[in-house]
């Protein structure tokens, strides 16, 4: 498994695989927003962004297909206001998008947990 949250847990399955692909693409946004937010006072730089949801309709193909995980497509981010000095990132927006990502990444490692002690059960039911 290319994720090391999942590896931690010592289990695999096609689940756990979709769920690491989740925390990656969530950690993504992450490194994403935070690089948008260390820029905010840096002329003429411009917001990047990522489609999620794209992203992750990538990664579960790639999981179905036995693929390891590509790059993240990333692209500027249109429609922002850009400053007199051309830089366009707003902190708002940012937070918003880390807060977002900040629950989109608990979600998946609560999901992991559930999946890692479904098969820990499967795994003592004999016993």
């Amino acid at each position: 498994m290319n994720n090391a949250a999942a590896m931690s847990f010592g289990v695999e399955t096609r689940l756990s695989d979709q769920i690491a692909r989740y925390l990656d693409l969530a950690t993504s946004e992450v490194k994403l927003t935070a690089a948008n937010m260390a820029n905010i006072d840096t002329p003429g730089y411009r917001a990047v962004g990522m489609d999620f949801e794209s992203e992750m309709r990538t990664a579960m193909a790639g999981v179905e297909q036995g693929q390891a995980s590509g790059p993240v497509a990333v692209h500027p981010v249109d429609g922002l206001i850009a400053r007199p000095d051309g830089n366009n990132v707003s902190l708002e927006r940012e937070g918003l998008n880390l807060a977002e990502a900040q629950l989109k990444f608990k979600t998946g490692v609560a999901l992991l947990h559930e999946e890692n002690q479904r098969v820990m059960n499967a795994i003592h039911a004999d016993k």
